[in-house]
């Protein structure tokens, strides 16, 4: 090993003469007070921090830290020690990166590749990867021999749904061969020298502090949730140097297994650095290296279906064909029929195709029946339409029931997508997806606009409105069960969410009825049932029963919780709530902040900050992660006032949830406008201003008990 541990080594070495010089020279241009930060995180310099729970914020920080990473190159033959060295490089690497953005500006802004990964786009990658939408991370860095094999390669992981990140001139080989590239691909160009492969490591990293409750400083348990919670794994092309070799030690420190495509003969270590010079099997190695299952449909239509292409934005310019309920009838429907009333895969168009117009009427109607079928499920199914359609490599769907947009590609219309394929993607995966309650299903597409008008008019609306009715008259008073979800368990062990018909998960992404049909599809899934049973407090929504299940789905991590405070013993989170609410001491409200908001807030911290107060099966008094629509349910925070206590929040956030949240004021305490008396960014973010504005207001907040 005496070959390998000399070249991590020098790696090492390398790297820490280039940090140690740079952090000088940055000290002797700015000062040691200058301060320092990457962009839109709570977690400063996060390897760092995570590692020695270090707080870098001035330059006059990173001596000290220099100084950690020189200890841990210690130059000896022994493969643990070389590893360790690798980890060395890994900081070098972040402290190299954290200078570029001195002054707050974006070093990446005139590259290809994008830096630094904010901490809300990794909060928004936990539903994806707890739900295996995203099976797993590779990184791709170096130059191939071979350009168009790691485009092979790297199209290969989009069409199974990774999440995908280059380093390197990967990024232009990538490009020239024809792959789609960005965030709403999963193929994310982060930047061409090596040091930018930290921005991976972080991502990693993160995810162990904000899902997995892993403690700054508790080394040891970020390296074992690294390796055991975080599928991820790094490809090499083409040569490799010293400091591509140390880097790679750092990956297989953290538990991520190198792969290249180099013979390196005995120097392999297995299961962790391997040797694959067949490209055609570089796939297939590095998925099995990490225990990566891919799950693939094969679906009879002439356009990739992925994940991947579920963010994939189509331009005008671009587009050959658009559906839109603007122009032209649109609605999306699923019915429960018997058995006798469906003929299975039968598939009908009425009216003309792709090819016959550009501008189309559209509506989707499935018919399904099965022995274990219920009617709630309709809409369950209903809402899985807009990701099928949007997996279509060059569709685009927005919208849903009677309010929809498609667009269509050229490229996808050249390549001979037609609507019978859209019908087929329907079919199969309704077949594939809900196997356990659906036994048969059809489905008729209706283009012809008299028609379409006349069934979202006569078939659909009533429908919709129907369940409407049935969906305002669920309370968490009239079922006899809630249900737990514990998807996120992968990444947050101790977190465990609980759904009722006025709570949906705090992913925004499960609703009491997504449990119910959850819990029917797979009995001894992530969705259990909790029969009610005796209250122990109606006023926080604290349930015996709830307690037993929420103590036995966390391995008793989690004695108890409230479903209705936010300050005793709050729902714990995972880490990928849509929203956070937090005390604002000053004004004796609650604030509300979407993951989005990138500014201040009045509480003087943003988003980050405050999402950073809790997660990972964390219990914070006065702090709880929650979905967008559960800020207008009757149950928000209602032991301590309910949404008479919601001061301020983002405008965009205001603006969707406004009409919601203006009705419920209404019915519960007679308000009109409530959401005129709530502040928003364009008022103020400083709480004294806050004050002012409230009484300006007569804010019902004002006459209040005081929270603490």
């Amino acid at each position: 090993m005496s070959v390998l541990t000399d070249l991590i080594y020098g790696g090492s070495n390398a790297v820490a003469g280039l940090t140690e010089a740079a952090v000088n020279d940055a000290i002797a241009k700015y000062g040691a007070d200058h301060a320092i930060a990457f962009p839109d995180t709570a977690y400063f310099f996060p390897t760092i921090y995570a590692a020695t729970g270090v707080k870098v914020k001035t330059l006059g920080d990173l001596p000290a830290c220099v100084g950690v990473m020189k200890s841990l190159i210690t130059n000896q033959v022994d493969m643990g020690q070389a590893l360790n060295a690798g980890l060395a490089t890994a900081v070098g690497a972040e402290i190299i990166e954290g200078l570029k953005y001195i002054g707050g500006g974006n070093p990446y802004e005139n590259e290809t590749g994008i830096g630094f990964v904010p901490d809300p786009i990794i909060r928004s990658l936990g539903v994806p990867l707890v739900t295996g939408d995203i099976p797993g991370v590779a990184v791709v860095l170096g130059k191939a021999d071979d350009a168009a094999s790691v485009s092979k390669v790297v199209k290969d992981y989009q069409s199974k749904g990774l999440l995908t990140f280059l380093v390197g001139d990967v990024i232009e080989q990538c490009n020239q061969g024809g792959v789609k590239m960005g965030l709403e691909y999963r193929v994310v160009p982060l930047g061409h020298d090596v040091t930018s492969v930290i921005h991976v490591v972080t991502v990693a990293i993160r995810a162990a502090l904000i899902f997995g409750n892993v403690q700054p400083g508790n080394l040891a348990g970020l390296l074992e949730y690294t390796k055991n919670r975080v599928p991820a794994f790094v490809n090499t092309f083409g040569a490799i140097d010293a400091v591509v070799v140390s880097a790679g030690a750092g990956a297989i420190a953290l538990g991520f297994p190198v792969i290249v495509d180099i013979d390196l003969g005995d120097n392999q270590v297995p299961g962790a650095l391997v040797s694959v010079c067949d490209h055609d099997q570089t796939v297939a190695t590095s998925l099995e290296l990490r225990e990566i299952k891919i799950k693939v449909t094969e679906l009879p239509i002439p356009v990739a279906f992925a994940a991947a292409f579920e963010g994939e934005i189509i331009r005008k310019a671009d587009m050959h064909n658009e559906c839109w309920s603007s122009k032209n009838p649109t609605a999306e429907l699923v019915v429960m029929k018997e058995l006798n009333e469906v003929e299975d895969h039968k598939i009908t168009i009425v009216g003309p195709d792709l090819d016959e117009a550009r501008e189309l009427a559209l509506v989707t109607y499935v018919e399904v029946a099965g022995k274990k079928m219920q009617v709630d499920f309709e809409s369950v199914i209903e809402r899985k339409f807009h990701a099928w359609f949007n997996y279509m490599e060059g569709v685009m769907h927005t919208g849903q029931r009677n309010q929809v947009r498609v667009r269509v590609s050229n490229a996808a219309f050249e390549a001979g997508l037609r609507l019978k394929d859209f019908a087929e993607v329907l079919y199969v995966m309704v077949k594939n997806e809900f196997d356990a309650v659906v036994d048969k299903c059809q489905v008729t597409i209706i283009t012809e606009p008299v028609e379409a008008g006349k069934f979202r008019d006569e078939i659909a609306m009533p429908r919709y409105a129907q369940r409407d009715d049935r969906l305002a008259s669920m309370t968490d008073e009239s079922v006899d069960r809630y249900y737990t979800c514990i998807l996120c368990q992968s990444f947050a062990p101790a977190h465990c969410c609980v759904v009722t018909p006025e709570r949906l998960g705090l992913c925004g992404a499960v609703s009491w009825l997504d449990a119910k049909a959850t819990n029917e599809l797979d009995p001894n899934g992530p969705c259990q049932p909790i029969v009610k049973g005796e209250c122990l407090d109606e006023r926080t929504g604290r349930f015996e029963s709830v307690d037993k299940m929420v103590k036995d789905a966390t391995h008793g991590a989690v004695e108890s919780v409230t479903l209705y405070s936010i300050l005793e013993d709050p729902m714990t989170s995972c880490g990928c709530f849509e929203c956070i609410c937090g005390i604002e001491p000053v004004s004796n409200g609650v604030i509300v902040v979407n993951r989005e908001y990138k500014g201040m807030t009045p509480s003087g911290m943003t988003f980050g900050e405050l999402a950073s107060c809790t997660g990972g099966g964390v219990q914070t008094p006065g702090y709880m992660g929650h979905g967008r629509h559960f800020i207008s349910s009757k149950k928000f925070c209602s032991a301590e006032g309910g949404i008479e206590r919601i001061v301020w929040m983002p405008k965009e956030l205001k603006d969707d949830v406004g009409e919601r949240l203006n009705k419920t004021a209404k019915e519960l305490y007679g308000i009109e406008n409530f959401v005129d008396m709530v502040a928003d960014e364009t008022v103020t973010t400083d709480c004294e201003e806050l004050y002012g504005w409230l009484s300006e207001k007569g804010h019902p907040v004002l006459g209040l008990e005081p929270l603490m």
